[in-house]
């Protein structure tokens, strides 16, 4: 048989074959485009907290599966609502309800929704969580350091106490005052947390609900605020000088559980570092409020599972129980115990917790 007679035909049904693969390909290339949308650029304005895992490689591979970049700049999740350049993001990611609902009153939001929450707790170090354990403040039960009378310890604070006052503490005998050391309440969620705790602890472990009581609480309050000095303005503030000054610096800070998981997992922690719990505590919602439309882009591919499981390496919690159990499991591989929170505080309706922000901004203004 003639050779180019044979391989005439076989060379037409290869190029057929490959012109066929070819519309193939640009079919399904254009389906892919229309299924995730036009290419976006979305600006996000977040709780300084949550930077490194908007900034994780891995999610912004997720994203761009989507057709979304991300462009992410640190605010204090409470001052976000006022920022002059508020209008040129999509998205407003603030760490608490009350700087959502903030946010949303200013703006006009879009939508909104909870991404992942994490408790807030003290990050102290082992001689101070022996030192409290003497004055029936804080015990260890299974492996984990609970703040068994968080009441206590705000009465210790409120009344000027020093460290040296302490009964049995030969570890941090100095003239510092006992004090928990926050961000500032008007400018981030994590201080305003604080607040929320210790008004319903001050106000006989019911939620502050009326002005009286605000202005009350809030009188009280303000000295918790006022005796720590200068605070910084977002949350990482205060964590980055536990990590890196230690404890002269900052004996026990006020953080969300997840960033000290965060440091834990990523990084590493010194041998003497410790968690505790306070009994009660308050979660706190890690809520994405949509300012455009292409916010709302952003808010439905956070909600893939890709990204949840993302953001349980950074230490938060979300609705699926099986990241919990991930998290309790990665938690334990670091010497970590992650316990069940039940003992748990509602932050006051949005007003009061507002009119208590002001009193103590006010206070602070008028003091002397």
């Amino acid at each position: 048989m003639d050779l180019k007679r044979l391989l005439g035909p076989l060379l037409g049904v290869a190029l057929l074959a490959g012109a066929g693969f070819g519309v193939w390909k640009s079919f399904s290339s254009k389906t892919a485009t229309e299924k995730v949308g036009p290419r976006i650029t979305v600006r996000v304005v977040s709780g300084s907290e949550k930077i490194p895992l908007l900034k994780d490689e891995r999610l912004a591979q997720a994203l761009e599966r989507r057709g979304i970049t991300l462009q992410v700049q640190k605010a204090g999740s409470r001052e976000i609502a006022g920022l002059p350049d508020i209008g040129t993001y999509d998205v407003a990611f603030p760490a608490g309800q009350a700087a959502a609902e903030k946010i949303r009153r200013a703006t006009g939001a879009k939508a909104s929704a909870t991404a992942f929450a994490t408790p807030m707790v003290v990050a102290s170090w082992k001689p101070i969580a022996e030192v409290l354990a003497a004055s029936g403040i804080v015990r260890l039960e299974g492996g984990v350091y609970w703040i068994v009378d968080m009441g206590k310890l705000l009465d210790l604070m409120a009344a000027g106490k020093r460290w040296r006052d302490l009964p049995a503490n030969s570890a941090f005998a100095v003239g510092k005052s006992v004090l928990v050391s926050t961000t500032s309440v008007s400018t981030s969620n994590s201080a305003a947390q604080f607040l929320a705790l210790a008004s319903y602890l001050f106000n006989g472990s019911e939620v502050v609900a009326t002005a009286e009581q605000a202005d009350r609480i809030a009188l009280k309050i303000h000295p918790l605020f006022s005796k720590q000095g200068y605070q910084e303005s977002s949350s990482s503030g205060p964590f980055e000088d536990y990590l890196s000054i230690g404890l002269g610096k900052t004996p026990l800070v006020w953080i969300y559980e997840a960033q000290f998981l965060e440091q834990a997992l990523q990084r590493s922690l010194k041998a003497d570092m410790v968690l505790l719990y306070p009994r009660p505590t308050i979660f706190t919602k890690h809520v994405m409020v949509s300012l455009s439309d292409k916010g709302v882009r952003f808010l439905e591919a956070m909600a893939d599972p890709a990204a949840m499981a993302i953001a349980v390496e950074y230490g938060y919690r979300t609705e699926d129980p099986g990241n919990l159990e991930r998290l309790r499991g990665m938690a334990r591989s670091k010497g970590l115990a992650l316990p069940d929170l039940v003992d748990l505080v509602d932050a006051p309706a949005y007003e009061m917790l507002e009119r208590m922000i002001v009193a103590i901004e006010n206070t602070k203004e008028t003091t002397p």
